[in-house]
């Protein structure tokens, strides 16, 4: 596992590329972590690094994780990640991380949180189509219709579709591109939209699948490469 950054989802624009196209893109204030603890593999069985992300007051603080952050001597952090890695000699407890970890990345992956929608019905939830709009159904046009059985069974199977709570759950976006990195702003654009509302909190680590298809970039750069051989031919 590598390391990963934390953000707030700002909302969304869109980015003009040289070719004129239209991209729609999702903005992501990314927040700096700070290592806290480096954890080795005789003191607990494996590499990792625990990191810290935005600040939080003291007194908001229980008395275990102040006596904690005053033995490390470091600022409170509100949100502590661990993460595996495979070497912890270039780690050391203080350094500060930031969007200059995904300098040479083109992909990554975003998990976050869906908007919650409350308690939904089948046709919102799962799409249902309902019953008949027409005679014989009556004040149950939008049910869902019979959900167990009478004696054999005799019971409603787990994972049954039903209405509940709809929304308000960890998602993860796969493979979406960077399309600009501002490192002194600390800003980075997706292409796309990823889930979740404006100001929530966004978990950001490098592509765990081998993406081997091209950036938007690298398609114009292709492109233009093409041309200029095209017309040297001529």
């Amino acid at each position: 596992m590598t390391i990963g950054l934390i953000g707030t989802k700002i909302g969304m624009t869109r980015e003009f590329i040289q070719t004129g196209q239209s991209i729609p893109v999702t903005v992501i204030r990314v927040e700096k972590g700070r290592v806290i603890d480096v954890i080795s593999k005789e003191k607990r069985g494996y590499n990792a690094v625990k990191i810290g992300f935005f600040k939080i007051k003291n007194s908001k603080l229980s008395k275990q994780m102040k006596g904690f952050f005053t033995k490390k001597n470091t600022e409170p952090k509100k949100v502590l990640k661990e993460f595996r890695v495979d070497n912890i000699d270039q780690y050391k407890e203080g350094n500060e991380l930031g969007l200059e970890i995904f300098k040479d990345k083109k992909f990554l992956d975003v998990k976050s949180k869906t908007i919650g929608k409350g308690f939904a019905g089948v046709m919102k939830r799962w799409n249902f189509g309902g019953l008949r709009a027409s005679h014989g159904v009556s004040v149950s046009h939008r049910s869902h219709g019979s959900t167990g059985q009478r004696q054999d069974p005799g019971k409603v199977f787990k994972g049954k579709k039903m209405a509940g709570h709809m929304g308000d759950k960890l998602r993860t976006m796969l493979n979406l591109e960077i399309i600009k990195s501002d490192v002194e702003n600390n800003l980075i654009y997706l292409k796309g939209s990823i889930p979740g509302s404006k100001n929530s909190k966004v978990f950001l680590r490098e592509s765990v699948k081998n993406v081997k298809r091209k950036t938007i970039k690298e398609k114009y750069e292709a492109k233009i490469k093409a041309a200029a051989a095209k017309k040297g031919k001529k």
